[in-house]
């Protein structure tokens, strides 16, 4: 148990009575003993109620919650968490599964694990804290993942320098806490291989969120002439060339992206002379692509991470849409997303509908996405629904 305790203020008890995981500072009446960021604190209601168990933080979220229980946060605590969440991976065919060996094995709070991610590729994990209380649990994590993985894991990567909080004194402390850099960083998707750069890549090194949009975009792509904007690394690229496409392009502002989006088609198609890829701006390119293009992908880097930059977000996300529509070709398809958690799927639409107004153009709504199983939505924290798709026709 906890030797530092959180007292609320009256009736800020209600959003954790609903199971919501954070708690913010503003709800905070007291403190009791000298917790340090990361420390574990239990939670009382102001009648001294226990309540829950979780993280404390300094900031805006000033805990997260681990458990509504008085549960010590031991070795068997995160063996539980870790195998309820594999349990879930196996039941929607995740884990396991033969035609592919990548996917996210924990999503934060969607598996009441708040402020931890871990994905799985083939026999690699890469773990990342956006808490400074995962961060400092992460070799009791990473033994827990070994206890309830066993031989199918070899390694586990540490991977959290961009996503602890900035003002956090953690050190820089990326790298292997279990085995360490093979002959190939290889992984499998739906039965299409790709190169992982786990340790300085975006995220954990690949973009698993977007595996059933880019089965989706395959079934598309037979005899269409396709742009990948923000390809990262390719991913949507090689399913549209397995689904048939006659071009493929891809682009982005990295030249290290282009490489490895390079590597993965000639990895999956060798000597494929369909795919082209450009290191450039996406407007500076699209203001000069014509109508060439009847399949078009939009998936930026998120436009807002925080709530005060969220106009600017949305008027990015117009333009960039209206840049794609009053380009693609007749009777085309645009895949067009935002990952940003900040701009909800209302927003987002709007933004979209917004751009499509301005081309003067018909536009309808084939298919709305989100995100695959693998990251699931907590019901009691609607927040984590991040990633917002619109499948549209263009006419």
């Amino acid at each position: 148990m906890s030797d530092c305790n959180v007292i609320l203020k009256p009736k800020k008890e209600e959003s954790l009575l609903r199971f919501h995981p954070w708690i913010f500072s503003g709800a905070i009446h007291a403190v009791e003993g000298n917790p340090q960021e990361g420390d574990v604190v239990e939670v009382y209601a102001a009648d001294r109620r226990f309540l829950a168990t979780g993280h404390y933080q300094i900031g805006s979220i000033a805990i997260r919650i681990l458990s509504f229980s008085q549960t010590p946060i031991d070795d068997a605590f995160w063996a539980g968490r870790l195998r309820a969440a594999y349990t879930l991976r196996r039941a929607v065919g995740l884990a396991g599964g033969e035609s592919g060996n990548t996917y996210r094995l924990v999503h934060g709070e969607g598996d009441n694990l708040p402020g931890l991610v871990i994905d799985i590729y083939a026999e690699t994990a890469v773990m990342q804290a956006h808490s400074v209380g995962m961060h400092h649990a992460r070799h009791q994590i990473a033994a827990a993942l070994k206890t309830v993985l066993g031989e199918a894991l070899q390694h586990i990567y540490y991977k959290s320098e961009a996503t602890l909080p900035y003002k956090a004194d953690t050190g820089k402390e990326d790298g292997y806490l279990l085995g360490g850099a093979g002959d190939e960083d290889m992984a499998m998707e739906n039965g299409l291989r790709f190169y992982v750069d786990w340790q300085k890549g975006q995220k954990t090194g690949f973009f698993v969120d977007q595996r059933e949009n880019r089965s989706l975009l395959e079934r598309y792509a037979r005899n269409r002439s396709v742009l990948n904007m923000f390809c990262y690394t390719g991913g949507f690229s090689f399913y549209a060339m397995r689904g048939g496409a006659t071009v493929v392009h891809s682009v982005d502002s990295s030249a290290k992206a282009i490489l490895m989006t390079k590597k993965n088609v000639e990895l999956n198609f060798p000597g494929d002379p369909r795919h082209e890829a450009f290191a450039e701006d996406a407007f500076k390119y699209l203001e000069k692509a014509g109508n060439r293009y009847d399949l078009m992908i939009l998936d930026p880097p998120a436009f807002a991470k925080h709530k005060n930059v969220l106009r600017n977000a949305l008027q990015g996300y117009r333009k960039l849409n209206a840049a794609a529509l009053s380009r693609i070709g007749r009777g085309g398809l645009l895949f067009t997303f935002s990952c940003s958690q900040v701009v909800s799927k209302e927003q987002f639409r709007l933004a979209v509908f917004s751009a499509a107004a301005q081309t003067g153009r018909q536009v309808s709504i084939l298919h709305q996405l989100t995100q695959p199983a693998d990251h699931p939505v907590n019901i009691y924290h609607p927040e984590g629904e991040y990633l917002k798709g619109l499948v549209l026709y263009v006419e």
